[in-house]
Formats: structure tokens, sequence, C-alpha cells
């Protein structure tokens, strides 16, 4: 057991990015299958090639650069520091993160409110929108309430 965990390890150390891309992608996908198996009923491996899609193309790369970037414009560990970098990493990475699971679909759960959901048909414009929207929190000095 231990020979394979070091294996794993001197392969992060080397080659950070695709391990990066890897790890998030092997999570992904067994957090999808685990979730439809609570659920009980058929396991969907179709959604779950997707999800695993989604991670190796978008997720895995955007948060190795995102959180390399705070890294380095917000160098250190002190309490501040840390604060600073939560804050900047939901109010623009989050978004970003969040919205990559929006962009191969039209029919989306339009956010409205936050203790509310309606399911409707929105456009692709409208369905980002409201999910940035959702995710920041209502910041209305940020974002209008219409597109």
């Amino acid at each position: 057991m231990a020979g394979w965990w070091r294996a794993i390890r001197r392969a992060a150390g080397r080659y950070p990015w695709p391990t990066n891309v890897l790890l998030y992608t092997t999570l992904f996908s067994a957090g999808d299958a685990l979730q439809q198996r609570l659920r009980g009923g058929q396991a969907d491996w179709r959604q779950t090639r997707h999800v695993a899609t989604v991670a190796v193309v978008f997720q895995g790369n955007f948060n190795y650069v995102w959180l390399r970037l705070l890294e380095r414009a917000l160098p250190g560990r002190a309490p501040r520091v840390v604060l600073a970098k939560v804050l900047c990493d939901q109010a623009l990475g989050g978004p970003v993160a969040v919205s990559a699971f929006y962009l191969e679909r039209s029919d989306v759960l339009a956010f409205c409110t936050a203790h509310q959901l309606q399911p409707r048909s929105c456009s692709l414009e409208n369905s980002l929108h409201r999910t940035l929207w959702f995710s920041v929190g209502h910041l209305p000095l940020l974002f209008t309430t219409e597109w």
C-alpha cells in the first residue's frame, strides 16, 4: 500500500497540473456515482461521464490555475491573507466554477431567489446570469437583476 502512495506523491510533485486534473475528475465522478447510489434506482453512467468530462475539460484546469493565481497574488498563511483568499475565491472563482455545469444545457433551474427555485426553460445567457447572481449572494452593487 505504501508503494503506490509514494508513487502518487512523486507524480504529484513532478507533474502537479495533470495530477490535479486527474484528482478532480476522480472526486467529481465518484461523488456523482455516490449521489446516484444513495438516491436509489439505476446508475446513470451517461450523467457520470458528463460530470467527468466537465471535470477533465474545465474544473481541474480552472481550479489549478485559479488557486495558483490566488497564492501568487496573496502569498502567506496569516489569518487576514487566508480570509482575503477565501473572499476572492467565493466572489470570483466560485461563480465561474459553478457556471461550467450550466454551459451544456439550456433547460436549467433558474435561480430566482435564495429560498425559491423555479424550474423553467431559459436561454443560456439568462441561466449563466442567474447562476452568477445566486453564487455571489445577491450583491446589488456588482450585478443588476436584469441582463
